[in-house]
């Protein structure tokens, strides 16, 4: 654990690459999530929700502990647990189980519209969260990206609320913290470290939760419900977050957020292949429209810190100059002694630097305590005689 008085900062995880690598590592993990939906639905078929949510959890905890001890992952630090928590919370428990219960009432396409709000809750709680101040060419085409999406969805299911809309609203929010906390912690530990503790954080709730859950709930052993279960477990839990998380680290919370736009059209795509489901004619239209914005939000970028927003954690020490950090040992300035009725202020003595032992000695006056207030010596214990 870092100590609070070192003058060595925290090591901060050097990103490295360039804005278009970064830019690929997060469209990829876009690409792996865009089949969570048809993955989802498929495991459904052989196991019931709550069944889903835990073994998926639990398979996902047992693939991420293997890279975590391979890696020799070193424990978290005390100060990023605190993100983890959130993480897991957000995209380990909340996200699934949420949209998993929402699957059950409604389709894959009525799905598709907490993907195309959630770029846009993403970016408002990165830039609450992070100080930055994306630019209004950012947030124009962010809004619009989003209203095309949802526009979109909502056309093709008919535009009917269902009973599950509340469910998937609600996991908007938890899902948009869990990808902000994980993209901050990205730049300070490895992505597969960052969803890895996070799944081994829950394990003590998700391990007896799918015991329980298999025992209650039936199942049904086929291709695509088993199949299913492995892509969200193995490559939504897990794989997929690392890159997402990576990519999130080098060009930035809000900026990799916005490919999520692309992510409704992908699950629609997947949807008529994998599913069978009909995509009408504002399917094209609408994946050029998304594209646009998402290409808008790239070259306008997410903005920089807000000046005067405290930096906490980790990073306020990572900031901190190295020359402006304080030092240990450092000499106090010399003291004056009070003037007293027997004549002019006198500086009182400064330590000596220290000596080898064998050459360290001390005169008489030395071995005194400093002088009080009336110019006497300050009795402040038995007085040390010097060396004979």
């Amino acid at each position: 654990m870092t100590d609070k008085n070192s003058a060595i900062a925290p090591t901060r995880i050097a990103v490295g690459g360039t804005a278009l690598a970064g830019t690929a590592l997060a469209a990829l993990g876009v690409a792996a999530f865009s089949l969570t939906f048809p993955s989802t639905h498929w495991a459904l078929t052989g196991f019931g929700a709550w069944s889903t949510v835990t073994v998926r959890a639990v398979l996902a905890t047992a693939v991420a502990g293997a890279f975590l001890a391979a890696g020799r992952a070193r424990f978290p630090e005390r100060e990023h647990w605190a993100g983890i928590a959130v993480v897991a919370c957000g995209v380990v428990i909340g996200f699934p189980l949420l949209t998993t219960l929402a699957l059950r009432s409604t389709d894959t396409s009525h799905a598709a519209v907490v993907v195309g709000a959630l770029p846009l809750c993403t970016a408002v709680l990165a830039a609450l969260r992070t100080g930055a101040r994306p630019s209004r060419t950012f947030w124009a085409a962010a809004v619009a990206g989003a209203a095309v999406v949802t526009a979109f969805s909502l056309g093709e299911s008919g535009g009917a609320p269902t009973a599950g809309d509340g469910l998937l609203f609600a996991s908007l929010l938890v899902c948009a913290a869990g990808y902000v906390e994980g993209g901050r912690l990205a730049a300070v530990l490895p992505g597969w470290q960052v969803i890895g503790w996070a799944l081994v954080a829950v394990l003590p709730l998700t391990l007896p939760a799918a015991a329980v859950s298999l025992c209650l709930e039936p199942v049904r052993l086929t291709g695509e419900s088993v199949g299913g279960l492995v892509w969200v477990a193995v490559v939504s839990q897990f794989l997929g977050m690392v890159v997402w998380y990576r990519g999130m680290a080098a060009i930035g919370v809000a900026r990799a957020s916005q490919l999520q736009l692309a992510q409704p059209v992908l699950t629609l795509v997947w949807s008529a292949a994998l599913l069978g489901e009909h995509l009408g004619r504002a399917t094209l239209p609408a994946a050029l429209a998304v594209l646009v914005c998402v290409a808008v939000t790239q070259r306008s970028g997410s903005g920089a810190r807000r000046p005067g927003t405290p930096v906490t954690g980790s990073s306020a020490t990572a900031c901190v100059p190295r020359r402006a950090r304080p030092e240990t040992g450092t000499p106090a300035p010399a003291r004056t002694a009070p003037l007293s009725p027997a004549g002019p202020r006198v500086p009182a003595r400064t330590a000596p630097a220290e000596a080898p032992a064998s050459t360290q000695t001390k005169t008489p006056s030395e071995a005194l305590p400093p002088a009080g207030p009336h110019g006497r010596v300050a009795d402040d214990g038995p007085r040390r005689r010097a060396p004979r």
